[in-house]
């Protein structure tokens, strides 16, 4: 398969190397200004969940900084910020051709509409199961065994099952999301409220190492539960057991665990430098639309 990541970011670069390894063909698109800069590679120190092991090694990317509107890529891959996405589909939609597009972002808005002029059935939603940060050229990652895609039938599209046949190819597992527009939504509001604890803390490298940050952020969750009511969506599991389990457990066993110091979750979360408060600000506005005030 040819495939073309949209930027040089933390979970393109992570899967794309995944699928140059596997046989795959990668491209990067990035801007004329960040070209040379990327050209000089990547280093990466990656914990890949297939081996369960890391994995150190320098990857020359093939960058290109235009889109041409006739192109023979078979999938465009796109994993960026929520903030980015208008800007991103805008640039892409005259620029889709044939191909698929891996909707692979963090985003709680309606995702349909969120893809503008794409056809939907050129569309596969999905999210990745990977994160970490960048220092310069230098790649601090954490890549799981698994994926979420979504399917919009009874069976899977042409493009969903090739899709997971490219991951499959890669050595990942799929988990098949029947209501991936719910999924989706869900997880953004948990990001939303590691988000408010990053906010306070000073940043999410600060959050994963104070109890007090990771209790904040089990509270944050259940502050939203009034807003999950007023947009029709009943919890999941995570979310149902941080509303019965004591917070400032919670919070200790998150530290003391997932987020130890010296854990592939500590490493790839001690170099995430993205700036915490986007989500949180774009929920409490979408819930002030429905009567709900959240203090988060």
């Amino acid at each position: 398969m040819k495939i073309l990541i949209f930027g040089r970011g933390v979970i393109g670069s992570q899967y794309g190397w995944a699928f140059e390894k596997a046989g795959h063909t990668v491209d990067f698109y990035v801007r004329k200004e960040k070209k040379d800069v990327y050209s000089q590679g990547i280093n990466a120190m990656i914990h890949d969940g297939r081996i369960k092991d890391y994995q150190n090694f320098h990857w020359n990317i093939h960058l290109i900084d235009e889109i041409p509107m006739q192109h023979e890529y078979d999938l465009i891959f796109l994993s960026i910020n929520p903030e980015q996405v208008p800007n991103a589909i805008n640039y892409i939609s005259p620029r889709i051709s044939n191909a698929t597009l891996l909707f692979f972002c963090n985003y709680g808005r309606d995702v349909y509409k969120a893809i503008g002029s794409i056809p939907a059935s050129q569309v596969v939603f999905g999210f990745p199961g990977a994160g970490g940060g960048y220092e310069g050229n230098d790649l601090y990652g954490i890549l799981m065994k698994s994926v979420q895609i979504g399917s919009t039938g009874k069976e899977p599209t042409a493009r969903e099952q090739g899709v997971m046949e490219l991951f499959t190819s890669a050595g990942f597992k799929i988990s098949v999301q029947k209501d991936i527009a719910r999924w989706l939504f869900i997880h953004y509001l948990m990001n939303a409220a590691m988000e408010g604890a990053a906010v306070e803390a000073g940043g999410f490298g600060e959050a994963i190492s104070s109890s007090k940050a990771l209790s904040h952020m089990i509270l944050n969750a259940r502050k939203m539960t009034p807003y999950l009511k007023a947009k029709g969506f009943k919890k999941d599991g995570l979310l149902t057991a941080m509303s019965i389990l004591p917070a400032k457990l919670m919070g200790t066993v998150m530290k003391n665990t997932i987020y130890r110091p010296g854990s592939p979750m500590h490493m790839a979360q001690s170099h995430n430098h993205f700036k915490p408060g986007y989500a949180v600000e774009e929920i409490k506005m979408d819930a002030k639309k429905l009567g709900v005030i959240l203090d988060l």
